[in-house]
């Protein structure tokens, strides 16, 4: 059956990180995504194979020379016709192309236009370079994110460029789309992925705020401060994640690793953690990770074995999801959410930019006699 945003027609321009993880999302969900790329490479992200390029999965690419106007004319006849435009280029840079948002709105009032940046379109870093590990830097979520004695961990780049790039870009434009079946009038999207990593942090600015978080690493219940959210080194040197936050967990956890719930200290006193987190470090050292885990994953102790990406695809409970599937001979995660009626195909492996390919490329979006009529303009190389 085709996905739930089937029919919803999408042009992405080419670039890293952020832009096309919401790409690869919407196309997982059935929309038809169009990557508009470079004609040479442009040397951006890690070289690899094509097919191992998982963010660029589901969808067609067609490069274009947008320093030739026979090629913006073209991309523009694609935007007239479509209902979402995602970009992640510096402000200003689309305007430069020709294919800022009033001439794309002028061609197509009803394009909701999502502009995907680091700083947002405005303020004064507006304009510098960074990375994820800078953005979440400015919202108090790198600074909250590591171990008491050493200095801020970068979780990946999971926080800034694909928690607060792509899901708020995907979420964002969506919402413009939905507000357009009502209004007729596309608009622009500004999502930065300062505003998205500081919308993640909402839950500990609020306890922040009413007393309840320590503005140190490691001193909180979720930070790794407390026994009972940490991770703990097992006999093989592999990890735990034990996450027992509710008291009856907490003593379920305490009872199955041989530890009487009544002889230890309360479970909120912050003066005691240090103990009962030694306390429970020592017995969790006398079992290899998997006794651990066969021992209690499927009980109410909140615990998990922490898994490496080798391993995970494998984890009984990932294989009867269908968390991971395989495409092209690389094991990926397979898309998510699920949906009981309107279950997308697999997607399609990543492929790489072809001009060769252009005109089968296009068969989705412009009829026979336009493509023949951009490529006499030069638009196709």
């Amino acid at each position: 059956m085709p996905g739930p945003l089937a029919g919803l027609k999408v042009i992405e321009m080419a670039g890293i990180g952020p832009a096309p993880m919401c790409a690869m999302l919407l196309a997982d969900l059935g929309a038809k995504v169009l990557r508009i790329d470079r004609v040479e490479p442009s040397g951006l992200g890690t070289p690899r194979p094509p097919r191992s390029n998982v963010l660029l999965r589901g969808r067609e690419i067609l490069p274009l020379d947008l320093k030739n106007k026979a090629a913006v004319a073209l991309a523009l006849e694609l935007i007239a016709d479509a209902d979402v435009l995602i970009e992640g280029f510096r402000p200003g840079v689309m305007e430069r192309l020709g294919l800022g948002p009033e001439i794309c709105h002028a061609r197509n009032p009803r394009l909701v236009y999502g502009r995907m940046t680091g700083w947002g379109q405005d303020g004064p870093m507006a304009m510098a370079a960074g990375h994820d590990i800078d953005y979440i830097a400015l919202t108090g979520a790198l600074h909250a994110i590591g171990k008491a004695e050493g200095g801020p961990v970068p979780p990946l780049n999971l926080v800034g460029d694909f928690g607060g790039g792509a899901l708020y870009l995907a979420f964002g434009v969506m919402a413009g789309w939905y507000e357009a079946q009502r209004s007729g009038k596309g608009q622009v999207v500004d999502v930065a992925m300062v505003d998205g990593a500081a919308s993640l942090m909402a839950s500990a600015y609020g306890m922040f705020g009413a007393g309840a978080w320590n503005d140190r690493r490691a001193s909180n219940i979720t930070d790794g401060g407390s026994p009972f959210y940490d991770v703990y080194e097992c006999a093989d040197g592999k990890h735990i994640a034990a996450g027992p936050i509710e008291a009856k967990f907490y003593a379920e956890f305490l009872t199955r690793i041989g530890l009487d719930p009544a002889t230890m200290p309360p479970q909120l006193d912050r003066a005691h953690w240090p103990e009962t987190k030694a306390r429970i470090a020592a017995i969790m050292r006398t079992k290899t990770r998997d006794e651990w885990a066969e021992q209690l994953q499927t009980t109410d102790s909140c615990v998990a074995p922490v898994l490496s990406l080798a391993e995970a695809p494998h984890h009984p409970h990932n294989v009867a999801r269908k968390t991971f599937i395989e495409i092209d001979g690389i094991v990926q995660p397979a898309p998510a959410p699920r949906f009981s009626r309107s279950v997308p195909p697999t997607p399609t492996p990543p492929r790489a930019a072809d001009p060769a390919r252009a005109a089968e490329v296009l068969a989705d979006w412009l009829p026979a006699a336009a493509i023949a009529r951009h490529r006499a303009e030069g638009a196709l190389g």
